[in-house]
């Protein structure tokens, strides 16, 4: 996936979820943060982001902040970013030959990012962005997540009716060493992980080769559930 119109700032401040304060061209701007995660391991004073500019006259804030670089590591942080890379990705071949591809899927009373057919069977997927990380080991979540569990075992269910059902967590940047759930800050999404692969769900990660203003997924990640 491609941004357009990509400005590099200098983070200032995060007065609250939606909005962050950045230095672009010598000028304090307000910016729209397409993530309402924590992220304070990462928009930090001084950082250096990057923002895409808007071309709608009618918005209140000019840029999307879109991606920041950590140490050495540029990290999209773009929430909307890793269901539009994996629709790429799928498309392009990323789990083999699939066919009826639909984005935002609807089974019951439950709604998936993407359904798909693989083999004659119809699968379900869903797309977890991951922005945690320390030196080169992710985590998930950063937060407790009472919608990430309920996803998890909606598709536990979904394997027990006889579907395919896939977990895919996009790590949004290169180079880590492997992904873990966060039992210390959600334990809950821990053990419903570890109980959705037990029952078949496919627990899948992949990292993203990262520009300011590109990502796309790369490598496969492997996922430490012990």
């Amino acid at each position: 996936m491609k941004y357009q119109n990509i400005v590099s700032g200098r983070f200032l401040s995060r007065p609250n979820r939606f909005i962050a304060h950045i230095e672009i061209n010598g000028k304090e701007e307000i910016c729209h943060v397409k993530n309402t995660g924590r992220c304070k391991e990462l928009l930090t004073p001084g950082a250096q982001v990057w923002c895409e500019t808007s071309n709608n006259p009618t918005r209140k804030t000019l840029y999307d902040l879109i991606a920041v670089q950590k140490g050495g590591r540029l990290i999209n942080m773009d929430s909307q970013a890793p269901n539009a890379a994996v629709k790429e990705w799928l498309s392009g071949g990323g789990l083999g030959k699939i066919e009826n591809l639909k984005p935002e899927s609807r089974h019951g009373d439950s709604r998936f990012d993407f359904s798909f057919t693989k083999d004659g069977i119809p699968c379900f997927l869903e797309v977890k962005g991951v922005t945690l990380e320390t030196d080169g080991i992710c985590a998930f979540p950063d937060a407790p997540t009472l919608r990430g569990t309920k996803h998890l075992q909606e598709l536990t269910e979904l394997v027990q009716q006889g579907y395919g059902a896939y977990i895919l967590f996009v790590i949004q940047m290169g180079n880590v060493q492997y992904l873990h759930p966060n039992d210390a800050t959600d334990p809950v999404f821990g053990q419903a992980l570890r109980t959705a692969s037990q029952a078949g769900v496919q627990v899948l990660a992949m990292d993203c080769a990262v520009t300011p203003d590109t990502m796309v997924l790369d490598q496969p990640v492997s996922v430490h559930l012990a």
